[in-house]
C-alpha cells in the first residue's frame, strides 16, 4: 500500500480514492462528554453509560435526529412502541435496532448489548454531507451519505447490526481497536452483521450471499458491497474507487500505521474464517458458528489484547462438537493457535520540510484514508485561514487515547514536527477548522 504520495491525494487503505468534502470532517463538539474507554470497567455491570436518561416508558431503544448538527444525540424522533414516522432513516434505525435486538434476546439470551436491558440511543441524519457510522461508547450515530458515493447508512440494515455489535464486543471481551485485536474487534461486528442480515431473509449459512454492507454504494458505482466475508477482496472493483484490498489470509496481513494498523483491512481474515466455519457446520450462521463466537468473546479467554491466534483458540476451545470445522477454518486462512501476533510497525517517518502541513483521517466504517498536504510558502491567499490556524494550534496538549470503533483518526503534520495521531473525539474546534481547510484542498485542485 503506496502512502508515500504527497500532494493533496486520496491514499486508499480501503477505497482508492474519495472526495471528502466539509461535512465529513467530525467536530468536536458532536462528542463532548463522552466517556473515555476504560476496558476493565466496561466489562463490568456497573458501568454507568453517558448518555440521555431512560425513556419514562423503559423502552428498549430511542431513535434521535440530529437535523443535520452534530450536537449528540439530538431531537428524540420515534421510541420503542410508536408507529413509523416517515422518515426514512429514522424508520430504518427503528427496524434495524428492533431486529438486532431481538437477535440477542432470542438466540445469544442477551438483554441489549450490556446484558443489562441498557436503552440504545440512536441518532440519525447527522453532519452534513456525513458518509460514516460509528458507536461512540454511548450511541450509534448515521450520516445520510454524501450522496455522490454513498447513499445513507442506515439503508443497510447489516450496517446497524455491526455498529452495535461494537457495543457488544466493548461490555465483553473490550478488543482494544488496532492492531490484530482492532481487525478482530471489527470482524465480530461483521460477523453479527452478516448473522442479523440472514436471520431476516430466512437464509442459511450456505444460502447467505455474505456481504456487508449491500447497497451502501450510490448508483453506478461497480461494487456489491463494502466487503465480502466469502472473498475478502473482491467486494469492489470501480474505475474510480479501485479494487477492494481487503485481505483474507494471514500470509497477506497488512503492516501499516494507517486505519490503526489496518483493522479494516485485516478483518478480512478472521471473516473468512467464519464464514467457512459457518458453512462447514450448516444451519443457521448464528445458531452454528455465532453461537460459539459469542462463546467465545464472552467466555473469558478473549480480553482487549488477543490476537487472531488467541482468538481462535477460543473458539476451538468452545466448539464442541464442531471442533473440526471450526479448526479448518481457521487453518484456511492460516491461523493456528501456536501463531503469534504481527507487529504493525514504526510510525510514520515525520516530514522535514518546514512550511508543509498534513492532514491525514483514516479509519471510519468504511475503512478510508484521505490525505492532503499544503505548502504555506505558497503565495496563495486561499492559505491565509490554514496559516492563522497553524499559529493557534498547539498540538501539543492534544489529549490522545484509543479510538472509538468506526471513528476516525487524524494524523498532524505540522513545520517537519513529529506526526501528531488524534481520534475523532478529541478534535479541538481549531484542529477540526484546520482538517476541514487542508482536507478540501483536494476538491479544489483536482
Amino acid at each position: 500500500m503506496d502512502t508515500s504520495r504527497d500532494t493533496c491525494t486520496f491514499i486508499p487503505p480501503w477505497l482508492a480514492e474519495r472526495v471528502a468534502g466539509p461535512g465529513q470532517v467530525a467536530v468536536d463538539q458532536a462528542l463532548r462528554g463522552r466517556r473515555e474507554r476504560a476496558a476493565p470497567d466496561l466489562r463490568s455491570a456497573s458501568y454507568e453509560r453517558a448518555a440521555a436518561p431512560e425513556a419514562a416508558d423503559g423502552g428498549d431503544w430511542l431513535v434521535h435526529d440530529a437535523g443535520g448538527g452534530t450536537d449528540l444525540p439530538g431531537t428524540p424522533a420515534r421510541v420503542t412502541g410508536e408507529p413509523a414516522t416517515g422518515d426514512v432513516a429514522v424508520d430504518e434505525a427503528a427496524a434495524g435496532v428492533e431486529a438486532t435486538l431481538a437477535m440477542f434476546a432470542e438466540v445469544l439470551g442477551r438483554r441489549s448489548y450490556d446484558d443489562a436491558g441498557t436503552r440504545v440511543d440512536l441518532t440519525v441524519h447527522y453532519g452534513r454531507d456525513y458518509a460514516n457510522a460509528f458507536w461512540d461508547g454511548s450511541h450509534l450515530v448515521f450520516g445520510d451519505g454524501d450522496g455522490r458515493v454513498f447513499e445513507r447508512f442506515t439503508k443497510p440494515v447489516d450496517v446497524l447490526a455491526h455498529e452495535l455489535a461494537h457495543a457488544l464486543t466493548e461490555h465483553t471481551a473490550g478488543l482494544v481497536y488496532r492492531g490484530q485485536p482492532g481487525a478482530l474487534n471489527e470482524s465480530v461486528s461483521d460477523v453479527f452483521a452478516a448473522c442479523l442480515k440472514q436471520r431476516l431473509l430466512g437464509q442459511d449459512a450456505t444460502a447467505g450471499d455474505w456481504l456487508i454492507g449491500e447497497g451502501l454504494f450510490k448508483p453506478g458505482v461497480s461494487a456489491r458491497a463494502l466487503r465480502d466475508m466469502a472473498a475478502p477482496g473482491t467486494a469492489y472493483d470501480d474505475a474510480e474507487l479501485g479494487k477492494d484490498p481487503q485481505v483474507g489470509h494471514l500470509d497477506d496481513f497488512v503492516v501499516t500505521t494507517e486505519d490503526n494498523g489496518g483493522v479494516h483491512l485485516n478483518s478480512g481474515i478472521p471473516n473468512r474464517a467464519f464464514q467457512l466455519a459457518a458453512t462447514a457446520i450448516g444451519g443457521s450462521a448464528l445458531e452454528g458458528a455465532g453461537l460459539i463466537w459469542y462463546a467465545a468473546l464472552t467466555g473469558g479467554a478473549v480480553g482487549p489484547e488477543t490476537d487472531f491466534a488467541g482468538f481462535a483458540a477460543a473458539t476451538v476451545a468452545a466448539a464442541g462438537e464442531h471442533v473440526d470445522a471450526v479448526r479448518g477454518a481457521w487453518a484456511a486462512v492460516g491461523v493456528t493457535a501456536a501463531a503469534g501476533s504481527v507487529d504493525v510497525g514504526p510510525p510514520t517517518a515525520p516530514g522535514t520540510s518546514s512550511r508543509i502541513v498534513r492532514v491525514r483521517r483514516s479509519g471510519g466504517f468504511a475503512g478510508l484514508t484521505a490525505s492532503c498536504e499544503v505548502d504555506l510558502a505558497d503565495d496563495d491567499p486561499g492559505l491565509d485561514d490554514v496559516r492563522r490556524l497553524v499559529e493557534r494550534v498547539d498540538l501539543r496538549s492534544v489529549p490522545g487515547g484509543d479510538p472509538r470503533p468506526d471513528m476516525f483518526v487524524y494524523e498532524f503534520e505540522v513545520g517537519g514536527a513529529p506526526p501528531v495521531r488524534v481520534p475523532e473525539q478529541h478534535l479541538t474546534a481549531d484542529l477540526r477548522e484546520l482538517a476541514q481547510r487542508v482536507l478540501e484542498r483536494d476538491e479544489r485542485l483536482a
